[in-house]
Order: C-alpha cells, then sequence, then structure tokens
C-alpha cells in the first residue's frame, strides 16, 4: 500500500494552488514532477562541487565525475544492460533516436525499409522522415484496431528482405497502450531486423529489462520519471554501438585529434561530445533512488488503480468519449467532449486547478487516424490520489455543463 500523504510531502510543487484552488496536477505523460532530494542534489552541486567531469585532475573534477559514472551504473541496473558501456547520456528521447537515424542509420540505402507505428510520437516519426529524404529508404505503418491496439497480423506483413530496422513505442502517449514490445522484438528478429523501443512513456511506470526484451535500442527521458529535465538515455547493444560512427564531433568523444586524423573514445565517451548536463545526470540517480524505494510494481498497481478510477468516472459523463480501451493499458487518459474542442476543456479544468494536456500530444498522424483534432489527456503519477481523481471528474463535469 502506498503512503501519498509521505509521498507528497516530498513534492512541495504539490501544495501550491492554481486559479485559488488546491493543485491536481495530471500532466505527468508530459513531465513529471521532481522529488526534494533531485532538486537539494542540484542545489548541493552548484553551490559546492561544480566542475567539469573526465577533464581535470583535482578534487572538484574527480567528484563530479564519480557522481555522473555512478548514474551511469544506477541506470544499467535500473534496466538490465549488460555493461555501462551500453549506457549512453542524452539530452532525452528525441535526441537518444535522433542519435540512432544519424549514426546506425548511415548505413542504410535507397529502397531500405523501417517499420513504425501510426501511434509513435513525432520523435519517432520525424527523425526517419529525415533520412528517409537523405537516402531513399522507405517507411512502412502499422495500423491500430478500434481499441487503439497495433494490428500485429499487419506489422508482421510489413517485414520484407528489406526491412533494416522496426522501431515503435512501449507505450503510446494518447491511447496508453501498452504494446506487446517482446513480441514485437522476436519476430523483428527472427527476421534478421534491429529494433529500436522509445520507452520514453514506460520509464516511470513498468519495469525495464532490456536482456529480456532482447532489443538492440531503447530510449527514455529523465524529466518524465521524476528527474530534472534535459537528460536522456540512449541503452543499445555494445556490439552494434561499438560498430556506429560518433555522430556529433567534439570535445569528450575523442582519443587523439590531428589535423589530418582523429580516433574515437571508447565506448560510451564516443557518443557524449561536449560537455554534458552532468549535474542533471548527478541529480536523475536520486530519480532512480525514489523510484527504486518506493517499488515499480506498488507505482504500477496505484497509477493503475488512478486511471481505472478516472475512466469510469468519465464514462457517466453524457458525451464524453474516450480514445484507447487497450486490453492493456498505462496510466494515460485521452477523451473529448462530443461537439467541444479539447483545448475549451482544458481552459476550463485549469480555471478549477486541475492540469490537463490539451491538442495532438505530438502525435499528429494518429490524430489523422482517429479523425479528430486532438483530445484532453489526464496522465497519473505516483503523487496523485483518489481525492484527486474524484476532483477531476467533478471538475468535467462542471466544464461540460458549462459548455453544452
Amino acid at each position: 500500500m502506498i503512503d501519498t500523504d509521505k509521498i507528497r510531502r516530498d513534492f512541495p510543487i504539490l501544495q501550491r494552488s492554481v486559479a485559488g484552488k488546491p493543485l491536481v496536477y495530471l500532466d505527468n505523460t508530459a513531465t513529471s514532477q521532481a522529488p526534494s532530494r533531485v532538486v537539494r542534489e542540484i542545489e548541493r552541486i552548484y553551490s559546492g562541487m561544480r566542475a567539469n567531469v573526465h577533464r581535470g585532475v583535482h578534487t572538484l573534477s574527480q567528484e563530479m565525475t564519480n557522481l555522473q559514472e555512478s548514474c551511469r551504473e544506477k541506470v544499467r541496473q535500473f534496466i538490465n544492460a549488460s555493461s555501462i558501456e551500453e549506457i549512453i547520456f542524452t539530452r532525452g528521447t528525441t535526441e537518444s533516436i535522433n542519435l540512432v537515424a544519424n549514426s546506425f542509420g548511415g548505413t542504410f540505402k535507397k529502397g531500405d525499409e523501417i517499420i513504425l507505428t501510426v501511434m509513435e510520437h513525432h520523435a519517432n516519426i520525424v527523425p526517419w522522415q529525415l533520412l528517409r529524404d537523405r537516402t531513399g529508404i522507405e517507411l512502412k505503418i502499422v495500423d491500430i484496431d478500434d481499441k487503439g491496439q497495433l494490428d500485429l497480423n499487419q506489422y508482421k506483413s510489413l517485414f520484407s528482405p528489406r526491412t533494416v530496422l522496426a522501431s515503435f513505442c512501449h507505450v503510446s502517449n494518447v491511447l496508453g497502450t501498452i504494446n506487446p514490445v517482446k513480441e514485437m522484438t522476436s519476430y523483428a528478429k527472427s527476421r534478421g531486423v534491429a529494433v529500436l523501443i522509445d520507452g520514453a512513456q514506460v520509464a516511470p511506470h513498468l519495469k525495464i529489462d532490456v536482456k529480456d526484451l532482447n532489443c538492440d535500442f531503447y530510449a527514455f527521458s529523465a524529466h518524465k520519471m521524476y528527474g530534472p529535465s534535459g537528460v536522456g538515455v540512449l541503452y543499445g547493444r555494445k556490439e552494434l554501438l561499438g560498430k556506429m560512427p560518433p555522430w556529433q564531433g567534439g570535445g569528450e568523444m575523442i582519443s587523439v585529434v590531428t589535423f589530418d586524423k582523429t580516433t574515437y573514445a571508447d565506448l560510451p565517451f564516443k557518443f557524449e561530445a561536449g560537455t554534458p548536463d552532468y549535474i542533471g545526470i548527478a541529480a536523475f540517480a536520486k530519480a532512480i533512488e525514489f523510484i527504486d524505494e518506493i517499488g515499480m510494481k506498488q507505482m504500477e498497481a496505484h497509477e493503475t488503480q488512478l486511471c481505472r478510477k478516472a475512466e469510469e468516472g468519465l464514462q457517466e459523463i453524457s458525451g464524453i468519449k474516450i480514445y484507447g480501451n487497450a486490453t492493456d493499458k498505462g496510466p494515460v487518459l485521452s477523451f473529448l467532449l462530443e461537439g467541444v474542442h479539447p483545448y475549451d476543456m482544458g481552459m476550463l479544468l485549469d480555471k478549477q486547478g486541475v492540469e490537463v494536456r490539451t491538442g495532438h500530444h505530438c502525435a499528429m498522424p494518429l490524430m489523422e487516424r482517429l479523425g479528430i483534432p486532438g483530445t484532453v489527456r489526464a496522465s497519473f503519477a505516483v503523487y496523485n490520489t483518489m481525492k484527486e481523481v474524484e476532483i477531476f471528474i467533478a471538475a468535467v463535469k462542471r466544464a461540460a455543463d458549462i459548455l453544452r
């Protein structure tokens, strides 16, 4: 049983008000809040030990380097990777996918095929389109059924001898659908095809085990899992990363530089050009500690209960349609009130202190597939409560009465 009162005391922002009402923060799919330990760690480093990593023999640099690299080990354990050499720090999921597209994708040629799904975030669409425009590769798209579940038969049918990569989200940021990524990966690997999984919406909710998934790449962000913004992770299989060329050049990612030739650093530093956000990375370790202390299974059970209660409440409101009814679903709830633009609903909820996301959620192809301009999206985290769900449902009812 999760003690939400205790947890919430570690998040001072949850004590503030919006429009004179207690804050009910339900935009966790976009960005979750950070516990005090994360904020304190950032302040501690800025106040007493800020120095660039890997580049100094002095005490502060060594201390900072140790903090950053200890976080790399925490991430390795968190996703059960084989080696810290497989953990690359980036600015977020978007940069992680771009790294793969520009490095691993550099070997792709005209006529090669990449399989995506209609539910992808723009971050897992646009990098491949840019690659397509440069190289002439082709993109194949997997559709969904009426529940918002992927058509696995179509997925399998799209593979051909020219398929070089399957790239798909673990969980839809709009529908909440938890995709059968292990099955999808297994099929791709049976066809000799590499796999990238966008795990941005999974990291704070479900246990990640990259060995069990057997994927080649896995990407996620700190800011969605109670950590600082501007920090992301790319997991990559060591054998692949070792063969891939650097994406960006500069300091840190080199071994020897002359005007004639440059040799590159060993993994993972080959892919970490320039000064990293070492303070954010160090604070990220505190976010992982926070998750580990509560336990992922306990968090998942709590958030699932919240989402189900919210969904039941919405279904009792006339004119509400919920998008995403997969059997296996994460704590994401997208909906519309008939005849009402999502922006209008979002504005009225905000006036009641309820913070949700409105719009296309960086998933415009999915919105086109659904035939809608966007949705209102409520998403839940471990610090949300049943009382907040009740406030959310009451706020939607009140807004619906005003808008109809």
